[in-house]
Formats: C-alpha cells, sequence, structure tokens
C-alpha cells in the first residue's frame, strides 16, 4: 500500500510505507528483542527488566510489547519476524553430542530433551502464537554467529571492518572471524564445539563458586587480587593454543558436554581442590585461579584479533558474543593489537543477537544500503522505555513523596552539590539503556574521590562481595589525562578497561595480599582504581547523554574532577530498574541518600512517608547471583 498525497508544488509521489524486522533472542539466556522501521533502531529491550526476573530465558513477550509501541505498530504490521539462531541445527548439535558421549550423560539428556522437544524446535509456530499473527513477509533464522557479528559490524561507526565474536557456543560455533565491507558481512573462520573460550572461562567460574552464564564478570573482577600462578598449568594441561588464535581444548576435565556440572574431579584434582561452593569464603586460591584463566583468556583474544588483521588486512575491529563482556581483554587488545579503533556491541550477550538478527535482514537478506554515522548508529544503546516529567510529576504526587523540581541548569548544579556532599545518587534519566551496562540512564553514581564511598555502595547499597570493583565515568575530553587512553579512542560503552595513569597513582603497602588491598587508597580517584590500578572505563560526552554531560561538568567545575562512580540501579541478583516504580522500590530498599527521577530531586532525609518497602523481603525476592 502506498501514501499519496499533494503539496505546495502539486502532486506528491508516491512513498512506500515502512518497512518493519522485529528481531528475537529467545529460550536459551537473557531474551531480548529489537525492532528496525526503514533499517533505523526503533526499540530495544531486554525481557529481564519488564518481568524482573534475572536473565529471563522465556519468550520476550512484554519486550515485543514495547518495542511495537515505541514504534507505533501492532504486530500485524511487521514484515519480517528474525529469530538469533537456528534452533534446529542446534538440536542436531546436541543429539550428536550425547550420541558420542553416550550412555554418559543420560541424566543431562532426560532432561533437556522435553524441553526441546515440546518447544524449542517449534519456533516459527511459538512465534506465531505469542505474537498473535505471522509477520507479513516471513521468518528468518539466521546462524547464532551471523546474528552476534551483524549487531557488532552493523551498527559500527566503519565502513570496513574485521569481525569477531566468541562465546560459550551458538549452533556449533564458538568462536567465528569475518569481515564487514559497507552492508556486506561474511564469516571466513570459525573455531566449533566442543572447543569453546566462552565455555573455558565459563568452567572456571563454575570452579570459583560463581554461577554460570551471570558470574563470569565477577571472575574478571576477582582476577587483580590474585597471581596467575596456575597460567603455565592451564596452556599445559586444557587449552592447545597456536599463534593464530586456534586452540583445542582436553575435553577429559570437563563435563558440559555431558553433565549437569562444567568441570569433573580430574579438574579439581589438577587444580588440587574442590570446586569452591557458592557463597562460601574466598581465598588466595581462588584469586589466583582467576588471575591464572584472565591471563589465558586475554591471551586467546590478542592472538584471535591479531589472525584477523592478518586474515582480513582491515584496520578496524568489532566486537560481540558473551566473551567481548571481557572488558580486560578488550582493553589488552586496544593497547597492543593490530588496529586502529575498535568497537563493541554493548549488548554483547544473547540479547544482541535479537539485534544482529533484524539487521542481517535489512542489509543481507533485503540488501538495503548501510550508511555508517559518526560515532555509531545505536544511539548510545539508550534503546528503552522513558517517562516524560509530567508523568513522573503524577508518580511522585500519588505516592506522597517531598521532591524538588529543578529545570536542566538548576538539576545539574543541584545534583553536583549532593555527590560533592558524599551522597549516593540514584540517577534515572531518558531511555532505559540495552545491553548488561548502566550507562547513566538507569545508573547509581557517587564520588570517586571518596575512599568510603567504594565499600558504602558495595555493602550498603549493591549487597553485594566486597572485593567488586566500581566504573568511573569520565567525560570524554579529560578521560587521556586519567586514563591510558589515546585522545582518539572512546569507551562510551563501559566495555573498555584501561590502568589509571601514573601521575594520579599513590604509593601503597606492596606487602599486603588478597582482599586486604581492598583498604589502600591507590590514586586520586580511589572508588574506580581497582588493586591492579585498573577501571572499566565510561567516557561521556554531550551528544549521547546531554543530562549527565551537563552535570558532569558544574562537578568538574565545583570540584576539579570529571570523574564520577557509575554502577548499575539495583541490588545485587535484581536487574537493572525499569520503572518509575522499581526506581522508588530500590530507593527505598536501599541506603540511598537522593533519587534523581528526569527533573525532580528526592533526598531521604526529606521524607516522612516513604511508600512501605520490607527491606529483607525486597533484597530476598531476588536469588543470589
Amino acid at each position: 500500500m502506498e501514501n499519496v498525497g499533494q503539496d505546495a508544488h502539486g502532486p506528491r509521489s508516491a512513498s512506500p510505507m515502512p518497512q518493519y524486522v522485529l528481531g528475537i533472542s529467545a529460550f536459551y539466556h537473557d531474551s531480548a528483542a529489537a525492532l528496525l522501521r526503514d533499517g533505523e533502531i526503533v526499540a530495544a529491550a531486554q525481557e529481564e527488566r519488564f518481568t524482573r526476573k534475572k536473565h529471563d530465558p522465556d519468550f520476550p513477550h512484554e519486550a515485543v510489547k514495547f518495542c511495537l509501541a515505541q514504534a507505533g505498530v501492532g504486530a500485524d504490521e511487521v514484515d519480517f519476524v528474525a529469530f538469533y539462531d537456528k534452533p534446529v541445527l542446534k538440536f542436531h548439535r546436541l543429539l550428536e553430542t550425547y550420541l558420542a558421549f553416550a550412555p554418559v550423560g543420560l541424566k543431562s539428556f532426560r532432561k533437556a530433551i522435553p524441553t526441546w522437544l515440546g518447544e524449542k524446535l517449534h519456533m516459527k509456530s511459538k512465534m506465531t502464537r505469542a505474537l498473535g499473527c505471522k509477520p507479513k513477509n516471513r521468518y528468518v533464522f539466521p546462524e547464532h554467529h551471523e546474528s552476534h557479528a551483524a549487531s557488532a559490524f552493523y551498527p559500527s561507526p566503519f565502513e570496513e571492518a574485521a569481525v569477531v565474536t566468541m562465546d560459550g557456543v551458538g549452533e556449533w560455533a564458538t568462536t567465528s572471524i569475518g569481515v564487514g565491507e559497507g552492508n556486506k558481512l561474511r564469516l571466513l573462520r570459525e573455531i566449533r564445539f566442543p572447543h569453546s573460550l566462552g565455555l573455558l572461562y565459563s568452567a572456571f567460574t563454575y570452579y570459583c563458586g560463581f554461577k554460570v552464564n551471570s558470574g563470569e564478570y565477577k571472575l574478571m573482577g576477582l582476577a587483580p587480587y590474585g597471581d596467575p600462578k596456575y597460567a603455565d598449568l592451564i596452556r599445559d594441561k586444557l587449552i592447545d593454543l597456536r599463534d593464530d588464535g586456534s586452540y583445542r581444548l582436553d575435553l577429559r576435565y570437563f563435563s558440559y558436554c555431558q553433565g549437569l556440572t562444567m568441570t569433573n574431579g580430574r579438574f579439581a584434582a589438577l587444580f588440587g581442590q574442590p570446586a569452591r561452593s557458592p557463597e562460601t569464603e574466598l581465598t588466595q586460591f581462588q584469586m589466583d585461579v582467576a588471575a591464572s584463566i584472565q591471563a589465558v583468556t586475554e591471551d586467546v583474544m590478542l592472538k584471535t584479533a591479531r589472525y584477523a588483521k592478518e586474515v582480513t588486512g582491515k584496520d578496524n575491529l568489532c566486537l560481540a558474543g558473551g566473551v567481548a563482556l571481557n572488558c580486560v581483554g578488550n582493553g589488552v587488545i586496544l593497547r597492543e593489537g593490530p588496529f586502529d579503533k575498535i568497537w563493541i556491541q554493548p549488548a554483547a550477550g544473547d540479547a544482541g543477537g535479537a539485534l544482529g538478527a533484524a539487521q542481517l535482514v535489512w542489509h543481507k537478506l533485503l540488501d538495503k544500503p548501510r550508511v555508517p554515522r559518526d560515532g555509531d548508529a545505536q544511539r548510545g544503546s539508550l534503546l528503552g522505555p522513558e517517562y516524560r516529567s509530567e508523568d513522573v510529576k503524577a508518580f511522585l504526587d500519588e505516592q506522597d513523596v517531598v521532591y524538588e523540581e529543578c529545570d536542566d541548569d538548576r538539576l545539574a548544579d543541584r545534583v553536583a552539590e549532593l555527590i560533592e556532599q558524599e551522597n549516593v545518587i540514584g540517577w534515572f534519566q531518558g531511555p532505559m539503556e540495552f545491553g548488561p551496562r548502566a550507562l547513566g540512564s538507569r545508573s547509581i553514581i557517587g564520588d570517586a574521590r571518596s575512599p568510603k564511598m567504594q565499600s558504602v555502595m558495595n555493602l550498603k547499597i549493591k549487597f553485594r562481595e566486597s572485593f567488586r570493583p566500581f566504573a568511573p565515568i569520565v567525560l570524554r575530553e579529560h578521560a587521556s589525562e586519567y586514563f591510558d587512553i589515546e585522545e582518539r579512542h572512546d569507551s562510551p560503552y563501559m566495555l573498555i578497561v584501561a590502568p589509571v595513569r601514573e601521575d594520579k597513582r599513590k604509593d601503597v603497602d606492596q606487602g599486603l595480599f588478597g582482599l586486604d588491598q581492598l583498604k589502600q587508597v591507590r590514586s586520586v580517584i580511589p572508588a574506580v582504581t581497582h588493586v591492579d590500578y585498573s577501571a572499566r572505563l565510561q567516557t561521556v560526552d554531550g551528544v549521547r547523554n546531554p543530562r549527565l554531560a551537563s552535570m558532569m561538568r558544574r562537578f568538574h567545575e565545583r570540584t576539579g574532577s570529571p570523574v564520577l562512580i557509575n554502577t548499575s540501579f539495583n541490588v545485587r541478583g535484581e536487574p537493572i530498574v525499569c520503572t518509575l516504580q522499581d526506581a522508588l522500590r530500590c530507593f527505598t530498599g536501599t541506603e540511598m541518600d537522593v533519587l534523581v527521577l528526569e527533573n525532580f530531586v528526592i533526598r531521604r532525609v526529606d521524607q516522612k512517608d516513604l511508600p512501605e518497602v520490607d527491606r529483607e523481603q525486597y533484597l530476598s525476592a531476588f536469588a543470589l547471583d
């Protein structure tokens, strides 16, 4: 159907109706939906934010509903629906793996097969039921690593780039190298299951007592407390790593192919201890093991990047897949690798596959042109729900919350003043982030200069392990003054770790080990300086997040510091807050000092009758993660 109209100069030419492509990831980990209108990203969100179930794997009903509402269309107006992998091919891999190890693995097989036979093999009919209709054109099922690669290259600012994807496993691929040119994307090399860097890292996540598929970042955060004394043992016994980044694992030490655990008795015997039970005390042993696997992982990532440069000849690199969330490894590639620039998909894990699948339809299947943009085409990854000021005001009045309403200039001054006074701020602004990082839209913010802020925020706000580092946000124009990152480089999505500059460091007692190192003030921004002087930085500019940048510039004017703490607006085990209700509940259920909802400042000390929230019940509502 076409719209035909007339303007002041006579008849207006017919223009086609917009085309919509809906991308979906579901049923494995971190379900999500993303919607394109004529190739432009309209919206994207993870299901967990709406259902409040961390890493919700179910069909993303609420995320789809949001994306369609954001575009103002119904499901019956969607032209293509793209699912982020090929379920039938994945099922073949599952069957082949069980047959290869039979009769070992029967228990795991009996647990997995009913789910597959019941829903995962009937994806078209399941999606049709969920959406209430079929797409106007058809369903599309790209391969898993194609979706990851598309999510990395198509939104990137590069006309041409090498593309590397690394994760646990898709259908068969676990690592792939490809090349993007214009709207073309080709995968050139791959490593196949059961040999997987992502699964190797997850095996050590399990062995150190953290939850697989969500605790890997804890292992990365624990690594700087240890000594990589087991790195050579890992290289000798567990992974055969070649110069081109290819590798093979010795599967005798792992159970993920046929069992319900990642490692086995042989693995434990190799390191001399059984796997740590979750929530038990962390020892120097786990810290050393974490440091060791992190060192090996960085080796693999760097060698793979160098080989990608050799194979493609491109000057830029795009990264996606769960391993691309290893921001320490990303920093190594940026500093030591052969590429001029790198761009990492903010939703690098399975959620981002929904976006990549939709973009594959637009650019590859439909052969639509692609025009790279300065920065990138992902709009700061701020693609989720947002609220108007009048809606915020009505909500606060309904809840009898005492607030101060500010215009933008006053808001920047007021919040900068409150942070300088060492208040912890819940900062809720604009569209919600797509991906696992809070990027200044659903964030908790504090003064990075405060020596006590790291422990206060960990123990009283986030209710999480004391060793966990916090990330800095820094005004982009000042990033290279505080961190070893070149001025031409950017880190808008908190996916690069860089060292704190030498001139910003302080001398410390080198004789302390393990968690005792937490007690030391290591730099002029101690709350965001990890024990190895590293920091997972996010650069902030006035384009992607103007209100945050304005507030930070006022803070810089007041204090001389362009750096703040930024952590996600949630408590341990809870998804990042999505709604006004989520934010107020988290504020009430913790010891946060101030809540900023758009232009409204709510101070705890001003409240007489905050909505009742049972803190213990609130915290226990989320499984420990």
